[in-house]
Parts: structure tokens; sequence; C-alpha cells
């Protein structure tokens, strides 16, 4: 590398709501000399991102576009309703969609649970973002259903959630460029698969291909050595057994001669 190349890097994008710092710390104890620069990005947003080459790969919500993008689902969310501390709901310790039927569900623009038909009565207006909708919630408009992690990502003390049991979830999954399948986000599919550093499956570090390159080259070796001595003792066997059945031979001979001669040497009866 010549002093004008910047070293590599890996850019990881996410979707608000997800956290990959347990990613990241793994990332940096295994490839320390390769940066890792994490964006936050727009739901909607983060497919353009990854096409247009902003980031190497995303922590995205699905569904994403199959035939342009790579995808490896990782987990689903629960989805959970946000209410009022003080709200009929917080009774129960989960409800239902039909719990909901009178209550006015707050349908921001970004909304990431993909409905086909929004329970409840709709509001007026759709809020621009959860976070908009958020305040409208807490103003006692209005109730605002989104997956788990955003319910914590906009936490407020005089706000509170529920489980609903029949919701749309929302998965998230890894994902990159089709055509752009490089080692590093190989690295990186290793590391959110919990694959260790030696593991086979996953790209190896230089100095651990290297090492494992001369452990081959020593058990070939060895091989070969073994080999060249089991086909030194079997030809030496062989020449052994030829000689041993040469005195064999002969010894049978002089028997033999030996057993004629003594009995043509007896006398005769008369």
């Amino acid at each position: 590398m010549t002093g004008s190349e910047a070293p590599p890097s890996f850019r990881l994008a996410y979707v608000p709501g997800v956290t990959p710092d347990k990613w990241a710390r793994i990332w940096n104890e295994r490839l320390p000399d390769v940066p890792l620069a994490l964006t936050q990005v727009p739901a909607a947003g983060a497919a353009g991102v990854l096409l247009d080459g902003g980031a190497d790969a995303g922590l995205v919500r699905l569904p994403v576009d199959r035939t342009v993008l790579s995808a490896i689902p990782l987990y689903t969310e629960t989805t959970v309703v946000l209410i009022p501390k003080d709200h009929l709901v917080t009774a129960a310790d989960e409800v239902t969609v039909a719990d909901l039927a009178d209550e006015i569900v707050l349908h921001p623009l970004d909304d990431v649970l993909g409905w086909e038909r929004l329970p409840g009565r709709p509001a007026l207006e759709r809020p621009a973002t959860t976070a908009d909708a958020v305040e409208l919630v807490a103003a006692g408009i209005g109730v605002l259903l989104v997956p788990l992690s955003l319910a914590r990502l906009h936490h407020r003390k005089d706000l509170t959630y529920r489980t609903v049991t029949d919701a749309p979830a929302s998965g998230v999954a890894l994902s990159w460029p089709e055509d752009a399948h490089t080692d590093l986000v190989e690295d990186f599919i290793g590391i959110v698969r919990g694959r260790t550093v030696n593991s086979t499956r996953g790209r190896q570090p230089e100095p651990a291909r290297a090492k494992e390159g001369k452990q081959t080259a020593r058990k070939q070796t060895a091989g070969k050595q073994s080999a060249g001595k089991q086909t030194a003792g079997k030809q030496a066997g062989g020449a052994r057994r030829g000689t041993g059945s040469g005195h064999r031979g002969a010894s049978g001979g002089g028997k033999g001669k030996g057993r004629s001669g003594g009995r043509g040497g007896k006398p005769r009866r008369h």
C-alpha cells in the first residue's frame, strides 16, 4: 500500500431501533486494522443507501428487494401499542388488535409494520415521523403500534406499552447489494451468525491462513516420508522371504535324501 492509499474500512448502515453495538465490538476485536463506520439511516431509505454505494452493508427492516439485494434475516420483533400510563389498556398484560377497535390509531408516514388494514379509528392526518406520533400519544390524541425497539427508543416517563399478540411484526436483516459480496461483508456475516475466528465457513485472517498452510505442508511432508518407509519395508521383507524359501528348499532336499538312503541301507530279511 502506498502512502496515498487509504486503509480499508467497512461502512455499516442501520435503521432506527436496531442496536449494532455488540457486533461492532466484535468487529473491532477481530479486525482492528479495518475501521467500522456506523451510519443510522431512515428505514425507508436504507435500500437506496446500499444500492447507491453509501454503505457496504446494512441492518435493515424486511422486506427488501431480493432482485438487487441479498439479505440474511436475523430476528423478528414483538409489536407493542404505545399508550399513556393512565390508559385503560394498561390493565392487561397483552392485548389484541380487536381490543383497540375504539381507539384512534396513529399511522406515521415512516411506519415499518406494513399494515394491510390499520386497526381502530384513523386520525385526521398521518404524522410525518414516528417521533411525531409519539408526541401525539403523550398528548392523548391516540395510540401507536410499533416494534418493541422503537417503543424503547422513544421512551418517555409518561408513556408505557403492551404487547399486541396478533399485530404484524417487523423483521430485521443484514443486507448488502447482490453484486457486492466482498470479503469484508463475509467477515461481518460471520460475526452476526456467531462464527468463531477460526470457523471454516468464515474468512480467516491472513496470519491464520498462513499458519494453516504451514501445518498442511508439514502434514504432507510427514505423509510422504511415512509412505517411503512403508515401501522400503515391503521391499526388504520380500527379499527376506525369497531367501528363506531357498533355504527351506535345500533343507527339504537333504532330508528327503536321508530318508531314502536309510531305507536303502537296511538288510533284507530272509
